[in-house]
């Protein structure tokens, strides 16, 4: 989340008085991510995110995303609602953007996740993908697994030695391994793609909602396991915390089985999700946006991640019980 367009108080309640929320209380940015702009919406309903969709964001999958939201809540997943106006349409335009104010879901994010949230999450991925097996309304492909991997990197490859010496030739090495070898046949189904710490809430250790679904797609369903180890299993220092990743695997596993094929291809698909957010990251700390509210993510923390994976041997590297 952060804001990259400014909302003036005229445009913001023309927008507001299409809908039955009251008066507006409270008003402001929210700081962090890299995607869209959001902002903290108090009314006399109460609270609510208001997020206007930027540049990286196609249009046309905006539905996909609305209608996924409702499906997930509609089975039991905590998870932000759209709220619609009063001729009953949840998608808007603000201050020149598509807009959507969603339900606020209550509880903190977790800096330094243990293992016990560790577990809590792979609970909660695992009934996320079940209660997404039957969403059929629409699908989208993921654009950013391996097809757009290469693209970010032809933006990113004449400048990426600034970040990191060697860096540039290091990704061209893995794409030419990652892509012919990239695992296929797999079960495939709804994935958020993007399930970090600062996507996930918690009241104590009890796990109360998942947030921004702004990446989720149509892919393989261990991808998605992969990019949690990758997000929640490596301790600040940069090593893998294995106690963690057994811990989430085995509670993914409790509720969802993983084949022993999803196994296998494991350390493939760890390799491949720390190279995605390598190569998007690298691109926004390259490309932040004049004045905008926003503080890039370091992509040398995936480079470490990267590396690590580079290392390993077998799926039990991970956590992986027999």
């Amino acid at each position: 989340m952060a804001v990259y367009t400014d909302v003036s108080p005229e445009q913001l309640e023309a927008f507001l008085s299409t809908y039955d929320l009251g008066r507006l209380r409270a008003f402001k940015g929210i700081a962090e991510g890299v995607e869209n702009s959001n902002f903290l919406l108090q009314t006399e309903a109460g609270s609510f995110i208001l997020t206007l969709y930027e540049k990286r964001v196609n249009p046309a999958d905006l539905p996909f995303f609305i209608g996924l939201m409702q499906h997930l809540a509609a089975r039991g997943i905590d998870c932000p609602q759209p709220v619609k106006n009063r001729e009953g349409v949840a998608l808007g335009t603000l201050a020149g953007r598509p807009a959507l104010i969603a339900t606020f879901l209550y509880g903190t994010s977790v800096r330094r996740p243990s293992v016990a949230n560790c577990a809590a999450l792979g609970t909660a991925l695992a009934g996320l993908h079940r209660a997404g097996a039957d969403f059929t309304a629409s699908s989208r492909v993921n654009a950013l697994s391996v097809p757009g991997w290469r693209p970010l990197y032809e933006q990113a490859k004449d400048r990426a030695d600034t970040v990191a010496p060697g860096l540039s030739a290091l990704i061209a090495d893995e794409l030419s391994v990652l892509e012919p070898a990239w695992p296929s046949g797999l079960p495939a189904g709804v994935i958020h793609a993007d399930l970090f710490p600062d996507n996930v809430f918690f009241t104590g250790e009890e796990l109360t909602g998942l947030i921004d679904f702004y990446f989720a797609c149509n892919d393989l369903l261990a991808y998605d396991v992969a990019i949690c180890l990758n997000a929640w299993c490596f301790e600040p220092d940069g090593a893998y915390n294995q106690t963690k990743g057994r811990a989430l695997l085995a509670a993914y596993r409790t509720v969802r089985p993983l084949s022993d094929q999803e196994i296998a291809a494991l350390p493939m698909l760890c390799r491949g999700a720390a190279l995605r957010f390598l190569l998007t990251r690298l691109v926004d700390w390259l490309n932040v946006p004049p004045g905008a509210l926003v503080r890039p993510h370091d992509p040398k923390e995936y480079l470490r991640k990267l590396r690590f994976h580079r290392s390993v041997t077998s799926p039990a590297d991970y956590g992986v019980a027999s």
